[in-house]
């Protein structure tokens, strides 16, 4: 086989080759298109379910006469109304929270049932057994107002007293850094992460020792975290953390500067920082990576 026989055959595996590769990205660019046109689908069939639950409740309200019954109709539309919200502003490509909130739909459809239930037994009464229900619930309905009236009050005290006792950062910026030690243009340069933020004077919050936790959060809401096991609680539920730092507060202004190196793939997009004391989140800011 001369030479020109090798590089025709040659040219001839290199294009099989680029027509074959070609395919492939056509086809896999074909495959995202349309798992994104699934998800926009999904999401829209969600909120018209959630749509149509709510009006549900407007219609369910109509056939109570309880007090009791109507207050607790109202605060499950609301939870269905806040849901729906919550739906409207996530991303078509966020999988988790459509499945999360898909999940809030079908215990609300129990919870429904459940009402659905109540109000018809309430039906089958007779006019004296509605009536003694009636005078029951009345007493029921005064003594539990009175009992929240206190207790609104007292969570209103507390309120104020843990708001003005609570830590507050502020002044909070990102610097992503390259291996130079400079600010980093490009995500594909960022080696680490500086982070500063300032803890302002609060002469009524406790001094002593306090732990921060910082939270570094992806494009797609996943935390930068070096040990899935470095978790803090928050809200009766635990959360995952980037840094932990400890500091001795005295109630004065105090700048505070933190470092993360970055062992993980990072990709453009907008990343989030997230600062938590006592349980609290104590302040928040995002920042672009391009």
């Amino acid at each position: 086989m001369n030479k020109k026989t090798l590089l025709i055959v040659a040219v001839s595996i290199l294009v099989i080759a680029f027509i074959g590769i070609t395919y492939l990205l056509l086809a896999e660019k074909q495959t995202n298109r349309e798992l994104v046109q699934e998800f926009q689908l999904e999401k829209e069939d969600l909120e018209s379910e959630y749509t149509q639950f709510a009006q549900q409740y407007d219609e369910l309200k109509m056939t109570v006469s309880n007090d009791s019954l109507a207050t607790l109709l109202d605060r499950e539309q609301m939870k269905t109304q806040r849901l729906l919200e919550e739906l409207r502003t996530v991303k078509s490509s966020n999988a988790t929270e459509i499945r999360r909130l898909k999940q809030e739909l079908a215990t609300l459809r129990k919870i429904m049932i459940g009402y659905i239930n109540q109000i018809d037994s309430l039906n089958r009464l007779t006019v004296q057994q509605k009536q003694v229900i009636a005078e029951v619930t009345q007493k029921y309905n005064d003594a539990s107002r009175q009992i929240n009236n206190l207790s609104e009050e007292k969570k209103g005290l507390n309120k104020k007293v843990t708001l003005a006792a609570q830590l507050d950062a502020t002044n909070i910026w990102i610097d992503p850094r390259n291996k130079r030690d400079k600010k980093a243009k490009k995500v594909k340069d960022v080696v680490k992460f500086a982070i500063g933020f300032t803890i302002v004077k609060n002469i009524t919050a406790e001094t002593g020792e306090r732990t921060l936790y910082i939270r570094i959060t992806k494009p797609d809401n996943d935390v930068l975290t070096k040990n899935a096991g470095n978790t803090f609680s928050y809200e009766n539920r635990t959360l995952g953390y980037s840094i932990k730092k400890y500091i001795e507060y005295k109630g004065e202004e105090m700048p505070i500067t933190l470092f993360w190196n970055v062992e993980e793939f990072l990709y453009a997009g907008t990343y989030r920082v997230d600062i938590f004391a006592d349980g609290i989140l104590i302040g928040s800011q995002q920042f672009t990576l391009e």
